[in-house]
C-alpha cells in the first residue's frame, strides 16, 4: 500500500486531474448526496456528461475565500495540532486506485498522529437545515471525510463547521468541531470501500449501475 501526494500547478490541472471519486462525490454513490445520485456520477465518471461548474455560485465562492482564514483560525483556537495545507493538492492511494482525495487541510496531533482537517461553511435557511447539524455531521459531509481518511489512511479527522445565520441585517455564525477517530469508523470505511469498488467497476465495464435514490 502506497499513499502519495501531488501538488497540480493550477486550479485547472487539478479539475483535470480528478478522474477517480473524490470525497464530494462519494455520498452519490450510497444515495447519500442530496444534489447527485449515483447514476448522475456514474454519467460524469464515463464522460457522457460534463460535471457541472459551480464554482462561480455565491455560496461556493464564499466557501472558497473563507477556506483559508478558517484554517488559521483553527490554528490559533487549537494550538496542539501543527496545521499544514498544500493549494491544489490530490492524495492516491494504491490500496483503493478508484479513489482521490483532496483536504482543506491535514493535522498531526501531540502524538504524531495523522488527521484530516475539513472545513465547511453553510447558510442556515431552514430549521430542517439546522437539525442536520445537532449533535452529528450531515450524512454528505460524514461521508467525505471517511472518504479522505480512507485514501490517507490518517487516523483521525476534525470537521470544523462554519453555520451562518442571517436575522433582522445582521449575520451570526455559531462554529462547531467534530473529532471523528479512525478505531470507531472500522465498519463504515469497509462498507464505504466495498461500495466505492463495486461502482468503480460499472465505470470500468461501462454499465449503467443499478439506481440508489438520494435520501433528502
Amino acid at each position: 500500500m502506497t499513499v502519495k501526494m501531488e501538488l497540480f500547478k493550477s486550479r485547472d490541472d487539478w479539475l483535470k486531474g480528478r478522474k477517480r471519486v473524490g470525497g464530494s462525490e462519494a455520498a452519490a454513490i450510497l444515495g447519500r448526496n442530496p444534489y447527485m445520485d449515483n447514476q448522475r456520477l456514474w454519467e460524469i465518471k464515463t464522460g457522457r456528461v460534463e460535471s457541472e461548474d459551480i464554482s462561480s455560485k455565491p455560496y461556493v465562492l464564499y466557501g472558497t475565500h473563507a477556506e483559508a482564514p478558517l484554517r488559521e483560525l483553527f490554528a490559533l483556537d487549537f494550538p496542539e495540532y501543527e496545521v499544514g495545507y498544500k493549494e491544489n493538492n490530490m492524495f492516491t492511494n494504491s490500496k483503493y486506485p478508484f479513489a482521490h482525495a483532496s483536504l482543506d487541510g491535514w493535522i498531526k496531533d501531540t502524538d504524531g498522529r495523522m488527521g484530516v482537517l475539513e472545513i465547511k461553511t453553510t447558510e442556515i435557511l431552514k430549521s430542517m437545515q439546522k437539525e442536520k447539524w445537532n449533535e452529528r455531521v450531515p450524512d454528505n459531509y460524514y461521508i467525505q471525510l471517511i472518504h479522505n481518511m480512507l485514501v490517507t489512511e490518517f487516523e483521525f479527522a476534525i470537521l470544523k463547521a462554519q453555520l451562518k445565520y442571517s436575522y433582522n441585517n445582521d449575520v451570526f455564525l455559531h462554529t462547531r468541531h467534530y473529532i471523528i477517530e479512525r478505531q470507531d469508523i472500522l465498519d463504515d470505511l469497509e462498507l464505504l470501500a466495498r461500495q466505492e469498488k463495486e461502482f468503480w467497476e460499472y465505470v470500468e465495464k461501462d454499465e449503467r449501475p443499478p439506481l440508489v435514490l438520494p435520501v433528502i
